[in-house]
């Protein structure tokens, strides 16, 4: 459950007393990096350095992989019975729980998220994640297979191995939390690659771990770059399997490194240029405005199933466009520690600048600007809505990974079918409709790993989330699906 709102002073006030985590966190403890060196982390919004975070190194990977390898070959988490890795997970999301507060505002800090959102939906939702895998552990059965009398042959699951997590800087504690979760439940040990941008709820999160009785060696963060940390993580022979959630372009990079190693299994779940398409049957545009609205700049559209490309029947364009800047009335942006606001910041500079260009390719195009448009203190980037955006445009094509929705027109089901699954991409996609039969008809035809009727989700943690073509590969996040990729299938065969 999300925890209270406090006020914009009381969070200020937290946010100057709080201690942030600068080390890496290796079997049990903090500690530098073995070669000293540091990095500033900085608040995206005044670009005051926040801390100094120990820069890792391949020598790093090597001696946090060695802890996990160890902790996984005496067993002393792997082989804990289920209920005890239940019973150790619940108290860590209590602790997580009891530092709410603090989490949210070290999210808001490091990243530029807007606090609203760090405190209702992305901690709270963290905590959730681990309670739900971790209550799951007790319940997934094996299985035995029907061989006749001449034998008995068991069907178990085992823990895969060591485990690599590497984690974007766009929801960096719920990404973190949907990893961990089922490796941890499964008895895997991990090794931590936090974003570099947004390094420091993932160290917190260790050390809370730990304190909850989650043994040295098996919770493991390493914060640095990836040519020095993720590299090396995906090439270590010793790590059994990486999961992966960011660009797909560094998506590709860690197939690359499990074909160059051990053939790890690598699980990835990458960018996405995600359709919305609102068929001209929809009598209540104000309720599909909204919805689309915040599947466009909720977390400033910095993700991976923001509903970036609305695809509309023409005949309803207008009169849409129209309740869509009525709701974004009510999405004010500005200082992230206001709880008043709901835009924040782009996470960087350089990413601040990669989504203004876009707004060059709008106006290089000859497009409308219908909303937004503009930047502000060279870190916020207005909510904007680009009309007239044709399937050749950047605009159509390429993930902006800002709060940039354009809209592109259609006059039958099938065009606006072959429309949305004109990408390389393939993770999400909403239609809205009032008719069941077109609703069943748009969905199936998406290749996307979730479709939305009607609204703006990803479901919840009981559902799988991935995606097709150049989204996904290898596995879903959530669900109890999660639990199989970070386990091996064993067939035990028992001669009668």
């Amino acid at each position: 459950m999300a925890t209270q709102l406090l006020t914009a002073g009381q969070y200020a006030d937290l946010a100057a007393s709080i201690k942030l985590p600068t080390q890496a966190f290796v079997d049990g403890g903090f500690r530098p990096a073995l070669s000293g060196k540091t990095f500033e982390t900085t608040n995206p919004v005044t670009g005051a350095v926040l801390a100094q975070i120990a820069a890792c190194g391949p020598e790093d990977v090597d001696v946090a992989v060695a802890a996990a390898v160890a902790a996984f070959d005496d067993g002393r988490w792997s082989r804990l019975a289920p209920g005890a890795r239940k019973h150790i997970l619940l108290r860590f999301a209590d602790l997580l729980e009891q530092n709410a507060h603090e989490l949210a505002v070290m999210e808001s800090l490091d990243s530029g998220k807007p606090i609203r959102e760090c405190q209702n939906t992305d901690v709270p939702e963290a905590i959730h994640t681990i309670r739900w895998h971790a209550e799951l552990i007790d319940k997934i059965y094996d299985a035995t297979a029907p061989v006749g009398e001449g034998a008995l042959a068991l069907v178990v699951r085992e823990a895969i191995g060591v485990v690599g997590l590497v984690l974007p800087w766009n929801f960096p504690l719920l990404m973190l939390a949907w990893k961990i979760g089922p490796a941890l439940a499964a008895g895997c040990p991990i090794v931590v690659k936090p974003a570099k941008e947004t390094t420091l709820t993932a160290l917190r999160v260790a050390e809370l771990a730990h304190q909850a009785g989650v043994p040295a060696g098996v919770f493991n963060v390493l914060p640095g770059g990836g040519r020095e940390v993720g590299a090396p993580l995906g090439r270590h022979r010793d790590v059994t399997m990486v999961s992966f959630t960011g660009s797909t372009d560094t998506g590709r990079l860690f197939l690359q490194y499990a074909a160059e190693s051990n053939l790890k299994r690598v699980v990835l779940e990458c960018g996405g240029k995600n359709p919305a398409v609102v068929l001209g049957d929809v009598t209540d545009l104000d309720t599909v405005a909204g919805h689309l609205v915040n599947g466009a700049f909720w977390n400033m559209g910095e993700n991976c199933s923001a509903s970036s490309r609305l695809i509309v029947h023409a005949d309803i364009k207008d009169a849409l466009l129209e309740r869509i800047g009525v709701h974004l009335r009510e999405w004010k942006m500005g200082n992230p520690l206001d709880p008043d606001n709901r835009l924040g910041a782009m996470v960087s500079k350089a990413h601040f600048d990669k989504v203004r260009s876009y707004l060059d390719v709008a106006a290089e195009e000859k497009l409308k600007v219908v909303f937004g448009g503009e930047t502000e203190h060279g870190a916020y980037v207005q909510p904007t809505v680009i009309d007239g955006v044709g399937q050749d445009s950047r605009l159509f094509t390429e993930e902006i990974f800002g709060p940039v929705l354009s809209v592109t027109t259609f006059t039958t089901v099938d065009e606006a079918i072959a429309l949305a699954n004109n990408s390389v991409y393939g993770l999400a996609a909403s239609v809205y409709t009032d008719d069941l039969r077109n609703a069943v008809k748009v969905a199936r035809a998406i290749r996307a790993g979730v479709v939305t009727i009607n609204c703006f989700g990803e479901g919840d943690v009981t559902t799988p989330f991935g995606g097709y073509k150049e989204s996904g590969f290898g596995g879903r996040d959530k669900s109890q699906w999660a639990h199989d990729q970070y386990t091996e299938i064993k067939t035990i065969w028992i001669a009668a």
